[in-house]
């Protein structure tokens, strides 16, 4: 995975301590650590959580699982599979963010 700079660029000088955590230590030492859990099956994990939560973070996640190797038909399955858990409109809205992403190109 490249090296992340959303914390730094967006937040370095209003927040530089949370901004320094998110590039270094979620998206650097977390995320590296794909011995245990591949950056493709951690975006799977990540966009189902951001999901259920229902946050502004799904689209760049999104993107992000799309670089990593996942495939719409994935997308898809996850999201319907987790409409029923955690909400038929939550699901409307991904859907609208996934179609988006994995028909770009």
């Amino acid at each position: 995975m490249a090296k992340q700079t959303a914390g730094r660029d967006n937040l370095g000088d209003f927040a530089p301590q949370f901004a320094a955590l998110n590039d270094d230590v979620l998206f650097g030492e977390v995320w590296d650590k794909e011995e245990q859990l591949s950056a493709r099956d951690r975006s799977l994990i990540t966009v189902a959580s951001l999901l259920t939560q229902g946050v502004p973070q799904l689209e760049a996640h999104l993107n992000i699982a799309k670089q990593n190797g996942v495939t719409k038909e994935e997308i898809v399955e996850v999201i319907t599979h987790l409409a029923f858990y955690t909400g038929w409109p939550k699901a409307w809205s991904a859907f609208s963010l996934a179609q988006e992403i994995f028909t770009e190109d």
